[in-house]
């Protein structure tokens, strides 16, 4: 059933995301705040400096300003994770009361610890949350390639409902009831990334990534399970699928940054660069104070924390790991 969806954010992710809405369906609305983007997406139906060439659909509408949201259907929030506290209360809670608000940013906010779907509920608590994570590049969602992912709610009937409305010939929602685990895993990957990143950086070899990234998998299994998520979360889309391809993809963001660390470069120097900040160097320190709220033994966390702090580069960093006392796999 068409229905009408604003889209919250106009980046690269944020058209991409609205490209599926329009895909299964919708009335899309994408809202941005930087107009000449804006002007590009309803004028050319691109978003060069994003998507590059990718042609958006003539009827995916953009604008500054959330005018006639009060009759939207589904709200996705697709700003970076540290923006969505100002973005929320600048919306107002009364504009989200009683919409479902589907939480698209994969991070914890820096100085809270707080989660998406937990700074959704301090600004506007009469919003449902919902959230979505898993493998996926905006690249390949923006040009309709085969992509599925995981939507959680708080019961997973209501999930269902919302991945029904999403769902589309290339976009496939998965819904899950585990909101807590579905968040913790998109979160706590972007800082593994990091470390995986560093890993091919330093040029220490396929083998040591793979023991890294199976490694990891159990540590976040940890973390999450000692925060009231489900272990079984760990095996879906949003755990291993996501994890698998953000430490393996030049082509993530943090990933990315992670081998610029591995080569040598601190985080001043990667952003002179011109590569920007990853979610993960945010996100780093705030997963460390979970595990540690949680008594929950994180060494690669810890790792990746002391390699973005200078504290230790990673031809130090792996002799340390290595040279931990031997244990049990399971």
């Amino acid at each position: 059933m068409m229905g009408k969806v604003f889209v919250i954010g106009a980046g690269a992710w944020g058209a991409a995301l609205g490209q599926a809405a329009r895909a299964a369906g919708h009335e899309v609305r994408l809202v941005g705040r930087n107009a000449p983007a804006v002007d590009a997406i309803n004028e050319t139906h691109r978003l060069p400096s994003y998507l590059g060439d990718i042609v958006l659909d003539p009827a995916l509408e953009a604008q500054i300003g959330v005018a006639g949201l009060e009759e939207a259907d589904l709200v996705l929030m697709v700003v970076p994770a540290q923006a969505t506290r100002e973005t929320v209360a600048a919306i107002g809670p009364k504009r989200l009361a009683g919409k479902p608000v589907v939480l698209c940013a994969k991070g914890f906010e820096k100085g809270s610890n707080r989660r998406q779907s937990e700074i959704l509920a301090q600004c506007a608590p009469d919003a449902e949350p919902f959230v979505l994570s898993g493998p996926s590049f905006a690249h390949d969602v923006a040009l309709g390639k085969p992509t599925a992912v995981t939507l959680a709610g708080r019961a997973v009937e209501r999930a269902e409902a919302v991945a029904a409305l999403l769902a589309g010939p290339s976009f496939r929602p998965y819904a899950s009831g585990d909101l807590t685990g579905v968040e913790m895993c998109g979160g706590l990957k972007n800082v593994y990334a990091l470390g995986a990143g560093a890993i091919e950086g330093a040029g220490l070899g396929l083998s040591a990534r793979s023991a890294f990234l199976a490694r990891a998998f159990t540590e976040m299994g940890r973390v999450i399970v000692a925060h009231g998520g489900s272990e079984v979360t760990l095996a879906g889309l949003s755990g291993i699928g996501d994890l698998a391809l953000s430490c393996t993809s030049p082509s993530s963001r943090n990933y990315a940054f992670g081998v610029a660390l591995g080569e040598g470069g601190t985080v001043e120097t990667i952003r002179e660069r011109g590569l920007g900040l990853a979610e993960g160097v945010f996100t780093a320190p705030v997963a460390l104070a979970l595990a540690r709220e949680k008594g929950v033994d994180a060494p690669l966390i810890e790792a990746v924390n002391l390699l973005l702090s200078g504290h230790a580069k990673i031809d130090t960093l792996v002799p340390m790991l290595m040279m931990r006392p031997l244990k049990r796999e399971q």
